[in-house]
């Protein structure tokens, strides 16, 4: 079925797998129709909540998003690696239409219900390790971190928290704190929760360390400037979200990972980003060859539905007295509906392998073009979980007029990209795990076709 304008004012739009898979301009983007919704936005919608492509979304599935003036573009953004198993995937719309015709909401802290034991239950098995684990359910990434945070708080009896350069862990008054970049995150909104510090991250691109000289340089910091005594936890993102997709050099992670045993510190990763499936595994951390003591999950977990979990070492989990850790939407019946179907789908469609098979396509093409334009400082990433890094040829530096200008043009010719990095000059490739190779590879030649125009 084509989505057209008179069908999306009919209400009769069909999205999921139906959609055809092309990319199609019937209009300039944005449109009239998109047009008349930002317009609207602009009046009711405070300034301070961006959007990077300027459309009026109607329908999603597979690779494309379609709007209401009937363009259809490419997604390689995933609504920010949320869509991973493809927007408005069969299993989960229609485990989410029957849990909504049972019930909406009781709040699992008054009365509970089977499916939030169920995602547990599946988290617990599924995450690192074959130690005994618990978990609870939350609603945001953010949230999952800074329960995390105090988990580990309350089981060590310390403070301190130590996070990284380039790191992202939220919008919240700690998880800013936690987050690295200013702009547009921190700005203007402090103070800040105390007892954050901030440690170096293994660069390889920018800083020529391995590994294990990395990890060192870190460790020093953090026992000259706090005290490992001190620590309550380690939180880093395996590979950095925001901060550029960054992937640590070989032996950083264990080595950090390490030091906390060793000084009875618990280490937190952040993998609301990287987990299922998005970078060639169910969770990064196994790439790295770490079992963290606790790891944060969100976005790819409910295929859309606002869902988020820590999972972790049981006797660390249970630290927390009862009633101290929950929330009213924490673990809504829907959401939890929606992770069982979509992790019933990471597993019987083999989701990781396809992910390995998309960032092998992204990384060929890129690295390609790498070898004749200087521009591209470096390709980086694991699975469909991909960046590249714009620099100015001469002094290598950020160049992150350059990184919009490409993403801006891509955008108009009808293919979504979004950018990232602390400095702004990357462009992370997110695309939905449905995506097949011929639409990707189309989206990909606009791409490379914006950037050769700018």
């Amino acid at each position: 079925m084509t989505v057209t304008t008179e069908s999306f004012a009919a209400g009769t739009v069909v999205g999921g797998p139906s959609l055809p898979q092309e990319r199609r301009l019937v209009t300039a983007i944005p449109g009239p129709r998109s047009q008349e919704l930002l317009a609207r936005k602009a009046e009711a919608v405070a300034v301070g909540v961006g959007h990077s492509a300027p459309i009026s979304a109607v329908a999603a599935g597979g690779g494309v998003i379609v709007d209401a003036d009937d363009n259809s573009l490419i997604d390689l953004g995933s609504g920010i690696a949320v869509t991973t198993v493809g927007n408005a995937h069969p299993k989960v719309v229609e485990a989410v239409q029957r849990q909504a015709a049972a019930f909406t909401h009781t709040c699992f802290m008054v009365s509970p219900y089977e499916s939030y034991v169920a995602v547990a239950e599946a988290l617990n098995r599924l995450t690192p390790g074959d130690h005994a684990k618990k978990s609870a359910l939350f609603s945001t990434g953010a949230e999952a971190v800074e329960n995390a945070v105090k988990i580990a708080r309350k089981h060590t009896g310390r403070q301190a928290i130590v996070a990284f350069d380039h790191g992202y862990h939220g919008r919240t008054n700690l998880t800013m704190a936690l987050t690295a970049k200013t702009m547009p995150y921190k700005s203007g909104f402090g103070p800040f929760a105390p007892e954050v510090y901030r440690a170096p991250l293994s660069y390889p691109f920018r800083d020529g360390l391995t590994g294990a000289e990395a990890a060192a340089r870190a460790i020093s910091m953090i026992e000259k400037q706090i005290g490992g005594d001190q620590v309550a936890a380690v939180i880093i993102e395996p590979i950095q979200g925001e901060g550029g997709f960054i992937v640590p050099a070989d032996g950083f992670l264990p080595a950090l990972v390490e030091w906390c045993r060793d000084n009875g510190v618990v280490f937190i990763a952040d993998e609301v980003q990287t987990g299922f499936a998005r970078t060639g595994a169910m969770f990064a951390s196994e790439l790295f060859g770490i079992v963290p003591d606790l790891i944060t999950t969100a976005k790819g977990l409910a295929a859309g539905l606002p869902l988020a979990a820590v999972t972790g070492r049981a006797e660390i989990m249970d630290a927390a007295h009862p009633g101290g850790l929950g929330g009213t939407y924490a673990g809504n019946p829907i959401a939890c509906a929606a992770a069982l179907a979509a992790i019933d789908a990471y597993e019987t469609e083999d989701l990781p392998a396809r992910a390995a098979e998309v960032g092998a396509i992204i990384r060929h093409r890129f690295t390609a073009l790498q070898a004749g334009d200087a521009r591209i400082g470096d390709v980086r990433g694991l699975g469909a979980m991909m960046a590249v890094e714009f620099v100015d040829p001469t002094t290598k530096e950020p160049d992150a007029a350059l990184a919009a200008a490409v993403a801006k043009a891509a955008i108009a010719e009808g293919v979504i990209v979004l950018t990232c990095g602390t400095y702004g000059n990357v462009i992370r490739f997110l695309p939905p795990l449905s995506i097949g190779d011929e639409l990707l590879n189309e989206g990909l030649d606009v791409v490379a076709e914006a950037l050769a125009s700018v």
